[in-house]
């Protein structure tokens, strides 16, 4: 048996994404490059078309356009900061990272950008040689690039009004359920027991993680499954998408192989990079909306009624989840055999997810023991047979928590009421 411990470091493959400081980049070059070459063009081909306007007049509206352009500039990054300062002290850290990459936030620092530049090269080519003209297009072309400025910062005030709590979580909804419409099939069927005797084969490659701690982002499994067919072995990852690799993590394994497999072809199915995304990892959807809640639920913020509106995406996730066969972590090739196995979390971690640290968090919370109880009880009615034993375990911890938390018994009988709005409209109390 060969086992081959030699560290790689993965390659972002798919999950690479263009830099967003790329975008007012190309911005400034393209208005550099339209304001030395455009002016010169429009002096060659048209000489004909001048500006009925005086020199001095169009230098002092040139020049006031590329100052103003810097400080709305400013205004702009000003903003940026304040955005991301709000969303990770209100929501969550790991929000910041989707606030700050907004494209409209860039795509409006790159307009901001190219008027200073165009006007400022604009500049250059009034009264040129004492010529006492004023190029005609070029003079429109910073007018059309301030209102884009103008058009640009309304909007960009608009997408503040984005960091009001309602939509953070919606936007955290949406890109949940959207990972959970591609990630898994659609019907629910039941689950299958795992083929663990390939472990059994012999072990011919183990490839680790080399560098500093990394999250898996995504892993390519058709490309997996093809290697491993060509090899005829199994090849399992042993790694989940989410977790954080630290030096020589163990991240997949290959049983049985004919012969070892380009450990550079392996490391290209799988991505990584500094935080946890969407693509693949349906959890982290649930761990977003768990982060606001419980950051609501501390002392500091006391904010019940934010953790009741995070519960409800967390139950929109659970019903579209439990609603999906979630076992799909073993892929076969087209003559059936296994050539692929990867984790994949089960129903009884989601809900451990988004259960555990809201009903630890919100213990002494009637508001939010109610909607909790209403939560479990809806998922119960709608789901299939078989996610309800996990449900009805959940049930019981909150059951237990409320007799725990509180000690009055009006109270106790308070929290346990369902309620969908936490304090709305109960629909029965319970003894």
């Amino acid at each position: 048996m060969a086992d081959s411990m030699r560290g790689v470091r993965f390659a972002a493959g798919s999950e690479l994404r263009f830099a967003t400081w790329l975008i007012p980049m190309i911005y400034a070059l393209g208005a550099t490059l339209a304001g030395m070459l455009f002016p010169e063009f429009e002096a060659t081909h048209f000489p004909h078309l001048v500006a009925k306007v005086t020199p001095a007049a169009a230098m002092a509206v040139y020049s006031a356009v590329a100052s103003g352009m810097l400080a709305l500039t400013g205004v702009v990054f000003s903003l940026a900061f304040v955005m991301i300062q709000f969303s990770a002290t209100a929501y969550s850290p790991r929000l910041v990272l989707w606030v700050s990459r907004d494209p409209f936030l860039w795509h409006a620092v790159g307009v901001f950008t190219a008027t200073c530049l165009y006007s400022v090269a604009a500049l250059f080519w009034v009264d040129r040689n004492h010529s006492g003209a004023v190029p005609y297009i070029s003079g429109w072309i910073v007018i059309v690039l301030l209102v884009g400025s103008v058009l640009m910062f309304i909007g960009l005030i608009q997408r503040v009004g984005r960091l009001q709590i309602r939509r953070m979580l919606s936007f955290v909804g949406d890109e949940g359920r959207r990972v959970i419409e591609a990630y898994y099939p659609p019907s629910p069927v039941a689950a299958l027991t795992a083929d663990e005797s390939f472990r059994q084969l012999p072990l011919v490659q183990t490839l680790t993680h080399e560098g500093p701690p990394q999250s898996m982002q995504a892993i390519d499994t058709t490309t997996l499954i093809q290697l491993a067919a060509d090899a005829g072995g199994v090849i399992e990852v042993v790694s989940a998408v989410g977790d954080t690799l630290v030096e020589l993590t163990p991240v997949l394994k290959v049983y049985s192989a004919h012969h070892s497999i380009d450990e550079r072809l392996l490391a290209r199915t799988i991505a990584i990079g500094d935080e946890r995304t969407f693509k693949q990892d349906p959890k982290f959807a649930l761990r977003l909306l768990v982060d606001v809640a419980i950051r609501a639920l501390s002392p500091a913020v006391n904010d019940p009624t934010t953790a009741v509106q995070s519960l409800d995406q967390i139950e929109d996730l659970l019903l579209r989840l439990g609603l999906r066969h979630l076992e799909i972590g073993e892929y076969r090739d087209a003559g059936r055999r296994l050539r692929l196995v990867v984790p994949c979390p089960r129903w009884e971690d989601f809900l451990r997810l988004a259960f555990d640290e809201i009903r630890y968090c919100g213990a002494r919370s009637v508001q939010v023991m109610r909607r909790m109880r209403a939560l479990i009880s809806d998922l119960i009615a709608q789901l299939p047979e078989e996610r309800h034993n996990a449900l009805r375990h959940w049930q019981e911890r909150l059951r237990n928590t409320v007799m725990r938390s509180f000690e009055d018994e009006e109270e106790r009988l308070e929290a346990s009421v369902e309620d969908r709005q936490g304090l709305g409209v109960p629909r029965q109390w319970l003894p």
